[in-house]
This record gives structure tokens, sequence and C-alpha cells, in this order.
């Protein structure tokens, strides 16, 4: 019954949460997803930890930038893992509301699956039945180049700014020469000679697979460099992404969500409190 009632409760915080977000927001727009092929049974021990998992991705964000859960389970086949990963540049309130998003998102795109991974322009979610946690991975998720723009001093500045990524340290870095700007982030689980690596071989691929074009990006699995001659999907410049006008109130809107969100954490706890309190006595005088 408790299974049942935290899922309810996950539900309606997503729910409510994904109408607190600006739906012309950049931040929460699509990038790629993908799911396992392997099903869980509805109802499962299974899915009830996918529910506690899910939960404290959405809790954590409120706080932190990144953060990895394992949720165990009577059984190797019960055990959950998962993380989630926001945008270097982002505020905490957009964070949060990135990865409630997400989690909103996550479960239509992969119903009843025991392994899904959605990407966003402000951050990423991924959880699995099998450990993936702190384990490298260069895989190809998405490689995107733009129309061809063979012009060399164009692309003297684009290698200008990839060579800056490269050498940049932190699991974050940004960089600009000229007109062209460029992004490289690793997920958080990595350690820096992994994410030195990692970053490495994403740039590599732009190079490479992104010859003369006039924008590229390559998404690994826990890592990804983008260039663009412009904004990155706010990603360099924030300041670029939105409208001129009315970012004060847009700001004063997402802090005063986060606010809400935070509330509602606070509220799932106490509900879950007392409806099990009240579930008990019910059933429990029953027994009698």
């Amino acid at each position: 019954m408790s299974h049942h009632l935290a899922a309810l409760v996950l539900i309606f915080l997503l729910f409510f949460s994904s109408f607190l977000i600006p739906s012309h927001s950049s931040t929460n727009s699509f990038i790629f997803g993908g799911c396992s092929e392997q099903k869980y049974t509805p109802g499962s021990s299974f899915e009830s930890n996918l529910n506690s998992l899910l939960t404290s991705l959405v809790n954590s964000a409120t706080y932190s930038s990144y953060n990895k859960f394992t949720i165990l389970g009577s059984t190797s086949q019960d055990v959950v893992y998962g993380l989630y990963q926001c945008r270097g540049d982002l505020s905490m309130p957009d964070c949060a509301m990135c990865v409630a998003h997400s989690i909103s998102q996550i479960g239509t795109l992969c119903p009843d699956s025991t392994g899904g991974t959605l990407q966003l322009q402000g951050c990423f979610v991924k959880y699995d039945n099998t450990t993936f946690l702190g384990v490298e991975d260069k895989s190809v998720l998405l490689k995107k180049c733009g129309p061809s723009y063979n012009q060399e001093d164009l692309m003297s500045l684009r290698d200008a700014v990839l060579a800056g990524l490269a050498s940049g340290g932190g699991p974050y870095r940004v960089g600009g020469s000229g007109k062209v700007q460029g992004v490289a982030q690793c997920v958080g689980d990595l350690s820096g000679a992994e994410c030195q690596d990692c970053v490495a071989e994403a740039i590599g691929r732009l190079k490479s697979e992104c010859v003369a074009a006039v924008s590229g990006d390559v998404f690994l699995g826990k890592c990804y460099a983008r260039y663009s001659a412009g904004s990155i999907g706010g990603s360099v410049d924030s300041k670029s992404t939105g409208s001129t006008s009315g970012g004060g109130s847009s700001r004063n809107y997402g802090e005063k969500a986060f606010a809400i969100i935070i509330g509602l954490l606070a509220g799932v706890a106490l509900l879950i409190v007392f409806f099990s309190f009240v579930l008990t006595k019910v059933f429990g005088g029953k027994g009698k």
C-alpha cells in the first residue's frame, strides 16, 4: 500500500511542477532520449524503487547541480541506479526545474522501461537496472553538424576554441574566439582524467566529422562538446538565448516556482507519513 502511495505522490509532484516551468525556456528543449528494451512489471518492487529514485533526483536538484543514487532492493533484480547533471552555468532554480521537467517526461518517453536516458538543453538524466555510475562511456549518443561554411578564418577560430576546451580544466568548460563559441561538459561521476579523456574524444570527433560546418554537437555517454558561430542553446551565453525584455520577470518567476517546488517536496514527506499512518489505522483495525 505504501508503495502505491509513494508512486501517487510522485506523480502528483511531477504533474504539478510541470506547470511551473515556462514552456518557452530553452533550458527544457529536447536534444535526445533513449530507453532500454527490457521492461519491468507494473506494481513490482522495481517500480517502487524507481519511483524512490526519481523522487530523490528531483529533491536533490533543489540544492545540487549533480548527484547520483543507488536504490537497493530485496533482490539484485530490484536495484536501480540513477543520476542527473545540470549544465554548469544554470542557477539552482533553473537546475531544479529542468530536472523536474526531465523526470516528468522520461516516464512518457520510456514507459515501464528498466532504463532511460534524457538530455535536455539544461540537464541530463539517466537511470538503469545495471550500474553505470563511475564508468567512463565514450559511445556516441548524438552527432550533429551544421551546414558547411568553408571559410578559412572561421575554421581557424573554431579550431582555437576547441583547443581551448581541450586544454581547459574542470568538468564544465566554455570558450569563445570572435563569433565562434564552444562548450564542453562531463557528467560528475567521472574522475578528472576520465573527463579529460572523454572531452578529448568528443572534440576529436567534432574536428573530424564536422570538418567545415558552421556548428557541431557531439554527445557521448558521459560528456559532450559543442561549438557554433553564435550561441549554443544558452550553454555559452545565457543572455543571448532569451528576450532582452522581461528578463527580470522571468527570473522572478523561476525563483517563485523554485520556492513552490521546495514547499511541495517538504509537503510530500508529510503526506506520506500522514497517509501511511491513516492507512495503518484503517487496515490494521479491520484485521483485528
